[in-house]
Order: structure tokens, then sequence, then C-alpha cells
């Protein structure tokens, strides 16, 4: 699956951008909606599709009100499950 399939298929969960702009969110946008409030399949979708390096390095990142954005125990469970498979 693509980026853009991904997104394509998990739209409802960006409704607040518009249509023509949901292409082009970012990395770190996609990873926090998508870890927030996703399935934990979608969770796994990203993952393959994103690469894992490349969530945990995007998801590591994020500091201060970036990190705040993620709910507390979303970002506890993601750090587990990041430094531990990826």
């Amino acid at each position: 699956m693509t980026r853009s399939e991904f997104i394509e298929k998990n739209k409802a969960l960006f409704w607040y951008t518009p249509e023509n702009q949901k292409q082009d969110i970012s990395d770190s946008l996609l990873i926090e909606t998508i870890f927030n409030e996703g399935t934990l399949d979608d969770c796994r979708q990203l993952i393959e599709t994103l690469g894992g390096k490349h969530v945990a390095q995007v998801f590591f990142a994020a500091k201060g009100r970036q990190k705040a954005n993620y709910y507390p125990e979303i970002y506890h469970f993601f750090s587990l499950v990041l430094q531990k498979y990826v």
C-alpha cells in the first residue's frame, strides 16, 4: 500500500483537512493522527507503509508541544513498542 492509498483509506480521520490538501499532510501529522485515532490494524499498516525506522524517527523526534499532542497512554504504548521492535 502506498502512502497516498493509506491516506485515502483513512481520510475520515482527517476530516478537518480540506480534500485537496490531504495528500500534502506531513508524516508527523499522519503518524500522530493514526496512533491517536486509528485502530491497531491502522497503526500496523502505517508502520508497514512508511517503514518502521522512519516512523520511530518521526515519533521520537516529537518534543514539547508536538509530544503533548499524543494521548499519554498512546505515547507510552508506542514508545515501548517502537523501542522494542524497531
